[in-house]
């Protein structure tokens, strides 16, 4: 399993809890290894410093530790989701309670302290393959706080408003300058062009009729010159 994987920490000031962050940074370093795994580990001592430095170098999985000065666990998270960070989030905690708050930022898993090596690795492996689903289905934006990698299956459409292109994703909606054609070239088959100022990912479309799809519920307009093409590809997409 070969790739390049950045893994970053939001570590905490106490000193059993940096004892806990060197070993979990052993066992995960370790086992990126055993599977030939290009990777990268950097550490930040707050969530605030996360936030900055993530801006400079994307992360594809983030070991984020609840317990922190200052800004804390969940609350950068939800600013990393808040700025359409797609990366693996893996929280670490001592209260298990606290982890049923993680499906509000799609966190993938929890770690519980003190470590169990096993534990570790599974979700290591987890993430790692999360990553695999998700490989070559990020489409990047360039906006004025830096680089963004949207993940194309959290998008449900793309929509032309003038001389930008929204992103309607899980929660939010991301804006960024371009033309709609342009991104229809980079996209996977799953999206299609059902109207001039409307990309749809099909996995989102519940219903289909001869002038307007449906997307999670929302109602969104079938153009005449896209019906017979937008018919076309959900028939194939669900034939899959």
């Amino acid at each position: 399993m070969f790739g390049r994987y950045f893994v970053k920490f939001g570590d905490s000031r106490e000193i059993r809890n940096m004892l806990y962050w060197l070993d979990l940074r052993h066992v995960i370093e370790k086992e990126l290894a055993l599977d030939g795994v290009e990777f990268g580990l950097t550490e930040y001592e707050s969530g605030e410093a996360l936030l900055r430095g993530i801006r400079e170098r994307n992360a594809d999985i983030i070991f984020l530790d609840i317990e922190m000065g200052g800004m804390n666990g969940m609350e950068a998270a939800r600013a990393l989701r808040k700025n359409g960070q797609p990366a693996v989030i893996i929280f670490v905690t001592s209260y298990p309670d606290f982890v049923f708050h993680g499906y509000e930022v799609r966190a993938l898993n929890y770690i519980l302290k003190p470590y169990k090596e096993k534990k570790i690795k599974e979700v290591l492996r987890d993430a790692l393959k999360e990553l695999e689903i998700s490989t070559e289905k990020y489409f990047t934006v360039e906006q004025k706080s830096g680089t963004l990698r949207l993940a194309l299956g959290q998008v449900r459409y793309f929509v032309s408003e003038g001389r930008k292109i929204a992103a309607a994703a899980e929660g939010e909606r991301i804006s960024f300058y371009g033309k709609l054609g342009e991104v229809e070239e980079e996209l996977p088959d799953f999206f299609v062009r059902c109207h001039n100022r409307y990309l749809v990912n099909l996995n989102y479309v519940t219903k289909l009729e001869s002038a307007a799809l449906y997307c999670e519920g929302e109602k969104i307009p079938v153009s005449r010159s896209c019906s017979q093409e937008t018919a076309a590809a959900f028939a194939r997409f669900m034939l899959k």
